[in-house]
C-alpha cells in the first residue's frame, strides 16, 4: 500500500511525503523540523523512517527547513546539479546529495522516478512522476505554463498534487507591486485556477482517484474559489474527480492505494 499526504502547500512552506514499506520520502521540505514531526505524527510515521529527500527546486519556500533537518539528521536529498549548487549557497551548509539529470528517469530504493522540467523562475526546476509498484503520483507545482511534456508526464497518474495558485483578477486587484503580479502572472510564474482546471480535462482518466489543488496564494486566491472554477469548467467537459485543497498550515488527508 502506497501512502500520500500534502504535509505543507502555498507560500509559506511546501512538503508533501510518500510512505511505502516503511521508508517514507519527503518531497520538498520548506517547513520547519518541529512542524515536520509533528505532522509525522499525526500520521503515525515514525519520522526515523524518512530515507530522503526529493528538491523540486531552490526557492526559500521549498528548501528553508533543509538545514535543521540535516544538521540532525543524514538523509540524501535528490535533486538536480544546478538546484544542488544554488542550495548550498542559500543554506551555506552541504548535504549528502544524490543527483539526477532533469529529463531523465532514474530508479531510488522502491521508487521509480520521472523528473522532468517545469516554466518557473528557478534555476532548473522540475516536477516529479513517481510510481510505486505501478501506482503513479504526480507532483507538479510552481509552473507558469502546461507544455506538452507537463500533460504527457501527467497522463494516467492514480494521485495528482497539482498548483491552482491564483484567480487572475484576484492577483490583478491586490496590493502587491507591479513586479509580484507580472511575475506570477508570467510564464514562469504560477498556474490560474482555470489553467489548473484545464490541465486536469486533459489528462483526467478513471483511474485518479484523487486531485490535491496545491500551492494555493493566500491573497490571491481562496479554498472555496478554486474548488468552485475548478469543479465548474471540469462540469462542463462531464469530467468528475476527486478535489481537495492541499493547506498551507496542516496537513491535508491522506491517500492510500
Amino acid at each position: 500500500m502506497v501512502l500520500f499526504c500534502p504535509l505543507a502547500s502555498g507560500s509559506k512552506g511546501n512538503a508533501a511525503l510518500i510512505h511505502y514499506k516503511d521508508r517514507t520520502f519527503l518531497f520538498d521540505v520548506g517547513i520547519s523540523l518541529k512542524a515536520l514531526h509533528a505532522r509525522f505524527s499525526q500520521l503515525n510515521i515514525p519520522f526515523e523512517s524518512l530515507e530522503a529527500i526529493f528538491i523540486s527546486h531552490e526557492h526559500h519556500d521549498h528548501i528553508s527547513g533543509l538545514k535543521p533537518l540535516l544538521s540532525r539528521y543524514q538523509i540524501p536529498v535528490i535533486t538536480n546539479y544546478a538546484t544542488a549548487e544554488a542550495i548550498v549557497e542559500a543554506i551555506n551548509f552541504c548535504p549528502q546529495f544524490y543527483i539526477f539529470t532533469s529529463g531523465e528517469p532514474f530508479s531510488f530504493s522502491n521508487l521509480s522516478i520521472s523528473p522532468f522540467s517545469i516554466q518557473h523562475d528557478g534555476i532548473d526546476p522540475v516536477a516529479f512522476r513517481v510510481t510505486i509498484e505501478n501506482i503513479s503520483i504526480g507532483i507538479c507545482t510552481d509552473l507558469g505554463f502546461i507544455t506538452n511534456r507537463v500533460r504527457h508526464e501527467l497522463q494516467n497518474c492514480h494521485i495528482l498534487y497539482i498548483e491552482a495558485n491564483h484567480q487572475p483578477e484576484m492577483v490583478e486587484r491586490s496590493l502587491r507591486p507591479e513586479k509580484y503580479k507580472r511575475r506570477v502572472l508570467s510564464r514562469t510564474g504560477h498556474l490560474s485556477n482555470i489553467e489548473a482546471a484545464q490541465l486536469l480535462s486533459h489528462i483526467s482518466h478513471p483511474q485518479l482517484q484523487k486531485v490535491y489543488l496545491a500551492h494555493l496564494s493566500s491573497e490571491c486566491n481562496t479554498p472555496e474559489k478554486a474548488i468552485q472554477i475548478i469543479s465548474e469548467y471540469l462540469d462542463a467537459h462531464s469530467i468528475n474527480l476527486s478535489l481537495e485543497i492541499a493547506r498551507q498550515d496542516q496537513i491535508s488527508s491522506s491517500i492510500t492505494i
